[in-house]
């Protein structure tokens, strides 16, 4: 009976998210593009003449930001799935997505101070996009604190889903803080009043995205079957208290 209580738990589980067989050949496909990527930024991409070498911190610094904005979509998207169906699988993919992009802005404001002290010899200065991006920081800190707090799941689920809802509004404000508010520091790199890029620092961003991206995507997938395990187990546990208790 006990380990016939366990499968059903682990079964329940497994069918919020059949394990998708892809999944390895991704690991090992953005494994490889990292390592590409390490060449292009060190050795194929141009020095920029301005900043020197300490510009292709811009390569890991856009990628991260990028896949940062890319998380925090999800979580509202997945957030607002959650609201409307009440299927814990879209918390669990909204969970997953958060706790990346939490770690992925946190890399690009760190990864940021350095190169601003390299480039405009401060560490901060409080400017549009970096403030916008700190505001962005700290609500999806507090999304996280909110699914940690001691509460049912489903309450955590809501409260958390508004949160990732309004904080993903910052997402467009931050992309856009440089052009609405004339920022000085932060150029315009891409799109209408860009400065243009080399052709081979334009491939290496491009491909630094790609990258990031596909990272992003193994990493919330094994962010995703953590706590579907911890679901497992606790699910069994549960099962086998009810067993013992009557």
């Amino acid at each position: 009976m006990k380990e016939s209580k366990q499968t059903d738990a682990i079964q329940y589980v497994d069918e919020l998210l059949p394990v998708p067989k892809y999944h390895k050949a991704l690991m090992w496909i953005s494994t490889l593009m990292m390592f590409v990527l390490l060449y292009l930024i060190f050795i194929y991409s141009s020095i920029e003449k301005v900043m020197g070498p300490v510009q292709k911190i811009f390569y890991f610094h856009v990628g991260a930001a990028w896949t940062a904005f890319l998380s925090f979509i999800v979580v509202a998207i997945c957030g607002a799935a959650y609201l409307i169906t009440r299927k814990r699988i879209y918390d669990i993919y909204a969970g997953a997505s958060a706790e990346l992009g939490v770690m992925l802005i946190s890399f690009a404001l760190l990864s940021g101070m350095f190169w601003a002290r390299s480039s405009w010899n401060t560490w901060w200065e409080w400017e549009p996009r970096l403030t916008t991006t700190l505001i962005l920081w700290f609500i999806f800190v507090a999304y996280l604190v909110v699914r940690h707090m001691d509460a049912p799941w489903d309450k955590k689920a809501r409260m958390s889903a508004v949160i990732g809802i309004i904080g993903a509004l910052d997402v467009p404000v931050v992309f856009m803080a440089i052009r609405w508010w004339n920022a000085k520091l932060h150029p315009v790199v891409l799109g209408k009043g860009g400065g243009g890029m080399e052709g081979n620092m334009l491939f290496t961003m491009i491909f630094s995205f790609i990258t990031f991206t596909l990272i992003y995507l193994v990493l919330l997938q094994k962010g995703v079957y953590i706590e579907k395990a911890r679901i497992a187990v606790q699910q069994a546990k549960e099962h086998l208290q009810e067993k013992i208790l009557g």
